[in-house]
């Protein structure tokens, strides 16, 4: 029980830490200074989340004395946002190395975490199917999505200059949801002191980000297309 205490605390820390400083990397100069340094404190603050929760899921599945079905619900949430948060993480840095390239991709490494990440959404839905949770049932609905769209981009030729930073955005902010859907669920509530919030609002971080997302897009879209800018710059 040490050891679960221990995940525990990192996985708050790490977790907090990660939503305080991703806006930082949005918000400021691309490419700059801040974005990569405070950047590279957001993926690591992932990983730390991403290796807890796994740690804290697989231990209230085989190895909690008092598992109960909520629990073990709650356990498997915890593994499949591990799994979200990590697939997406990874998937926004090895685009970045990677932003040369002129033909698929098909490093094993790169296609593994989507496709476990687009396999496994269908499990936890299903699983979430049987036990009548709307939050396990549909929220995989966003890795099928994500999944699919990392596996489509890396076995196709790249179709833009730019491809990459779209890319590393779009995975980055996908990691975000995950980071935010989690203290929505679990996080918020225990500090509110509530018994349990409308399903809704689980749902609130990926209704906001995604047009988010779409729209950034759209706005350096029209940025690039004005100033033609070389792969790999």
């Amino acid at each position: 029980m040490a050891g679960f205490e221990l995940f525990r605390i990192i996985h708050i820390i790490a977790g907090f830490l990660a939503l305080v400083v991703f806006w930082i990397p949005i918000v400021t100069k691309k490419g700059g200074k801040a974005h990569n340094r405070v950047g590279w404190v957001y993926v690591i603050s992932m990983a730390a989340v991403a290796v807890s929760a796994l740690y804290m899921g697989v231990w209230r599945i085989g190895f909690d004395p008092d598992r109960t079905l909520a629990s073990v619900s709650f356990a498997w949430f915890l593994i499949y946002i591990s799994l979200l948060s990590s697939a997406t993480a990874w998937y926004g840095m090895r685009v970045l190395r990677f932003k040369k390239r002129v033909s698929a991709h098909r490093n094993p490494w790169d296609l593994l975490f989507p496709g476990l990440l687009f396999i496994s959404s269908f499990f936890i839905g299903g699983y979430g199917y049987l036990i009548d949770s709307p939050l396990l049932n549909w929220f995989p609905l966003v890795g099928v999505f994500l999944g699919g769209t990392q596996l489509k981009y890396w076995l196709r030729p790249p179709a833009t200059k730019m491809h990459w930073f779209f890319q590393h955005m779009s995975g980055m902010m996908g990691c975000c949801i995950a980071t935010i859907t989690a203290f929505t669920v679990f996080g918020a509530p225990r500090l509110l002191h509530l018994e349990s919030v409308n399903p809704i609002i689980w749902f609130f971080p990926t209704i906001v980000i995604t047009p988010v997302i779409v729209g950034m897009s759209v706005y350096y879209q029209k940025k690039f297309s004005k100033k033609p800018i070389s792969p790999g710059k």
